[in-house]
């Protein structure tokens, strides 16, 4: 505690310079609160691969927060206004000694805005916002994929009381195709094939997802499992230029029926064989006679 007479800090000092420092802790003395903008929101859209290999516009149904016609967002009555809180005489704050300590709290009555409304909207009940149905157009792009999102600027929840809307997101959700699977921007599919095709080589056709027609060489030997690349035909490349690729898996298929002449024919192809047209059967007996001492 000071001398008498002397320069020291009293208790009515302190309470100053704590209020001074916590007062522009909290803003300085208390101005209004800016209106708090509307919530984000979240729609999840689900579309084929052939939509996201073209691009479209989708059209999707919401029901969102909106800002009140008859009050324009205000939420006073038509013909009506605000007025100065009372309570915080319109600074929208109010502050409360705790000891030493100066505490600024948000107003109780006003909410921050430093003024209350007169005569609420009947429509809004004075929130300024109603909940309505809204049509809305999606641009989706070439290349999109599970997990991309569209951002559409202020289509959110309406913020109270006419501040701005928040924004709404599309999160793209592919189904599931009868063909194709997608790796990235490459295409993947598994074709079989029959094991003479496999045994002498040819070519198939797979339809692409540009309504065109892709070849595909099968070279002569190939093994089940292999897999053949065709460069450029597959997913464009979102929001870029060129397409990713076309990935074949070749699955050689065994029959299960075969005529009298067939079996006949492949009796005579077995009777031929010395074990050099399969290097990989070869191989494998080979190593199991080495480990078992023959």
């Amino acid at each position: 505690m000071a001398a008498p007479g002397g320069g020291g800090a009293g208790f009515s000092d302190l309470g100053d310079i704590f209020e001074t420092i916590f007062g522009q802790a909290f803003g300085g003395g208390g101005g209004r609160q800016q209106p708090r903008r509307g919530a984000d929101l979240r729609y999840d859209l689900e579309i084929g691969l052939e939509d996201a290999f073209h691009g479209k516009q989708a059209e999707i149904e919401i029901e969102v927060s909106s800002a009140c016609d008859p009050c324009g967002g205000s939420g006073s009555e038509p013909g009506t206004g605000t007025r100065r809180c009372n309570l915080c005489g319109g600074h929208g704050h109010v502050r409360a000694q705790q000891g030493f300590f100066m505490v600024e709290r948000t107003c109780p009555t006003c909410h921050g805005r430093g003024e209350v409304i007169e005569k609420p909207c009947r429509s809004c009940r004075g929130e300024g916002r109603v909940d309505k149905a809204q049509t809305l157009e999606v641009n989706i792009p070439p290349g999109v994929d599970t997990g991309t999102r569209i951002r559409l600027a202020g289509k959110g929840e309406a913020g109270p009381f006419g501040a701005p809307a928040g924004d709404l997101y599309i999160f793209i959700h592919l189904k599931r195709h009868r063909v194709f699977e997608r790796e990235g921007t490459d295409l993947i599919t598994r074709v079989p094939i029959t094991f003479t095709t496999a045994a002498l080589g040819g070519s198939i056709e797979i339809p692409g997802l540009d309504n065109t027609t892709i070849a595909i060489d099968i070279p002569a030997g190939i093994q089940s499992g292999k897999q053949l690349r065709k460069r450029g035909v597959g997913m464009p490349v979102l929001q870029g230029r060129g397409r990713g690729d076309l990935v074949v898996e070749i699955m050689v298929e065994t029959p299960t029926k075969l005529s009298a002449r067939q079996k006949e024919l492949l009796r005579e192809l077995q009777e031929t064989e010395t074990g050099d047209e399969t290097p990989q059967s070869k191989g494998f007996f080979d190593r199991i006679k080495e480990a078992f001492g023959g």
